[in-house]
């Protein structure tokens, strides 16, 4: 199992030259809504988190639907737990699962206040994941599981537990 969660991820390297390309667009984009928020006498986005969540957000794009041919993959599974159950190769898959969504429960956390909520950050990244799972079924690119939805829900809330550690002991270092 291990062998099949390191080469995934490994997999995944391919994918950096584009995510710099885009991080390096994120950034321009966060700038230009700078400069309008401020002649709006609005309040300027967080450049450097918010460039991070939506770099993230475009790598879940490239990993769940690039990685794949369309029309390659069909069909559906709502029974909790099936994936797991197979063999080594899908218990590799969920733990992909959860680490896929680990950074979106940190960076929404991050740049969303409202997702410091457990509770709106579990929806949030639920939804999130419903949403990719749907995308995959409609065209044929991944297979709707619900242990995706799960496993990518407690992801999101491994990634606000981090989150919450790690503003913890910032905040205890700025006391003493």
């Amino acid at each position: 199992m291990l062998a099949y969660l390191i080469k995934d991820m490994l997999d995944t390297l391919r994918y950096l030259p584009d995510l710099v390309v885009a991080a390096f667009a994120v950034m321009l984009v966060v700038l230009v809504v700078n400069v309008v928020r401020r002649i709006r006498g609005k309040e300027p986005l967080p450049p450097i988190s918010s460039t991070f969540f939506c770099t993230y957000v475009i790598a879940i794009l490239f990993i769940t639907f690039l990685s794949r041919e369309s029309g390659t993959r069909q069909g559906f599974d709502l029974e909790i737990g099936s994936t797991w159950a197979i063999n080594d190769r899908n218990k590799a898959y969920v733990i992909e699962n959860v680490l896929l969504f680990v950074p979106f429960g940190f960076l929404a956390a991050l740049r969303i206040p409202a997702m410091r909520n457990f509770f709106t950050s579990i929806v949030w990244g639920i939804l999130f994941s419903w949403g990719i799972e749907c995308m995959q079924l409609i065209t044929q690119r991944g297979y709707f599981q619900l242990d995706d939805i799960l496993t990518n829900g407690l992801g999101t809330v491994i990634g606000l537990i981090l989150y919450t550690l790690a503003h913890g002991i910032l905040k205890k270092k700025e006391v003493s």
